[in-house]
């Protein structure tokens, strides 16, 4: 492990063998084992190189789950921020903090129980949002016609008897009806059946095409809302036929990125307003020691409402070891972040008071999250995924002055626990 030129080497007190000791999530007395040490000092370097290898911090303790022993296997999950997009439940966090500070709206459910990562029903539902999505622009009795007949020209092509044709055709067309909606349509869809040898075509149907030709047509139809104009137009120029249905000029088809859902701008008359201060963990800063009392309290408040923690074990000297003391010393290398490394609170102010606060480490290829408390009066507003969101956002705009700055980490992730339903990004 390397550290940077000019500062002192990391200093730690390794605790020899495993630790057994009583299990914070199962509450098992003795079920949780890991080696771990005290460090004194760390560089932000060796820290960085620690924990991808799987160890975590816990104020100044320093520790890696005995996987293969411990009662609840500890997972370390991070994510490349770059190249993250927010999905549909994301966005509705995110609009739901929008609605709240723009008119005080509060959302009717409690969505912290909600986790981030879509279930199966869900996943399958989005399939099929996406196909009826591309498809309501069609005439679907003409798509479903081109398919049948497209399905009929290959049989033909096989020496199939017209009967056996016909059968596969009813077939077809039921196949067609599931994948053109997830539901029943708005009005039948009236599929025809080709003529019968000897006849001859039906001049009011369009003309036969081809299934590859449908999907290139589904592709074009994909790449007008997801791409701009100079790209359609580039895959055009390929050799491919113009689309049937034109882009709209509008950027509405665009998706927002993360920064436009965050930074959306609210009205001057706005209910509430939120900001975000990032304050270093030191009781030399000067915003760090104002702000201790209330964020203390805050902490109090918190794990005592949602972890159930008894009064005597939330005490002051409990915080200040937990989350105000950390082994990392703060650098500032002249091609770092401007806010430097080391380890900060991230504040969420609402109307002049903390409502929750993000611990989190900057290092040089991540930030890491630490630990989230918040109010739980403020439980409706998804606390626990927003801070995620905006700490991504927070680690890309970082990114932008430090590039080799590009991950973010989620601490551990514990697959049995209800409560890190959350991190599944």
């Amino acid at each position: 492990m390397a550290s940077w030129a000019g500062l002192s080497p990391s200093i730690v007190e390794y605790f020899e063998g495993e630790d057994s000791y009583r299990c914070g999530y199962c509450k098992n007395e003795s079920g949780s084992r890991s080696n771990g040490m005290w460090a004194h000092s760390m560089t932000v370097q060796d820290y960085q190189d620690l924990i991808d290898r799987g160890w975590r911090r816990s104020g100044k303790y320093v520790y890696k789950p005995v996987m293969n022993q411990t009662c609840c296997p500890q997972y370390t999950i991070r994510c490349r921020p770059l190249q993250f997009q927010p999905s549909k439940s994301h966005k509705k966090v995110l609009k739901k903090m929008l609605k709240f500070l723009a008119k005080g709206e509060i959302s009717k459910g409690n969505c912290e129980d909600e986790p981030m990562e879509p279930t199966m029903e869900e996943t399958v539902a989005g399939d099929f949002a996406l196909i009826n999505k591309l498809d309501i622009q069609c005439d679907l009795k003409t798509l479903s016609d081109d398919l049948k007949e497209s399905f009929e020209s290959e049989e033909k092509k096989k020496g199939k008897s017209p009967k056996k044709e016909e059968s596969k055709e009813l077939i077809q067309s039921q196949r067609i009806e599931e994948k053109l909606g997830s539901g029943e349509p708005s009005h039948p869809i009236k599929m025809h059946m080709a003529p019968k040898p000897g006849k001859g075509a039906d001049l009011s149907k369009p003309p036969c095409r081809k299934a590859k030709e449908i999907r290139k047509e589904r592709k074009r139809l994909k790449l007008m809302q997801q791409s701009p104009a100079g790209e359609l137009e580039g895959f055009q120029a390929q050799g491919e036929p113009p689309s049937l249905f034109p882009p709209k000029a509008n950027k509405s088809n665009q998706p927002k990125s993360l920064e436009d859902l965050i930074f959306e701008s609210l009205p001057e008359n706005a209910s509430h307003k939120l900001e975000v201060r990032l304050v270093p963990v030191s009781f030399e800063d000067p915003e760090f020691k104002s702000s201790f009392s209330q964020s203390f309290s805050l902490y109090v408040k918190y794990q005592m409402a949602i972890h159930q923690d008894p009064p005597d074990e939330c005490g002051k000297t409990e915080f200040t070891r937990f989350l105000c003391s950390s082994p990392l010393e703060a650098e500032n290398p002249p091609h770092g972040p401007d806010c430097g490394y080391g380890s900060f609170h991230q504040q969420y102010w609402l109307d002049g008071r903390i409502i929750a606060v993000g611990v989190i480490d900057i290092l040089p290829y991540c930030v890491s999250s630490v630990y989230l408390y918040y109010d739980p009066d403020y439980s409706f507003l998804s606390l626990g995924v927003y801070s995620a969101l905006r700490e991504i956002g927070f680690t890309r705009q970082l990114h932008q002055k430090t590039s080799q700055l590009n991950y973010y980490y989620m601490g551990f992730y514990i697959h049995s626990c209800p409560k890190m339903k959350y991190k599944g990004v």
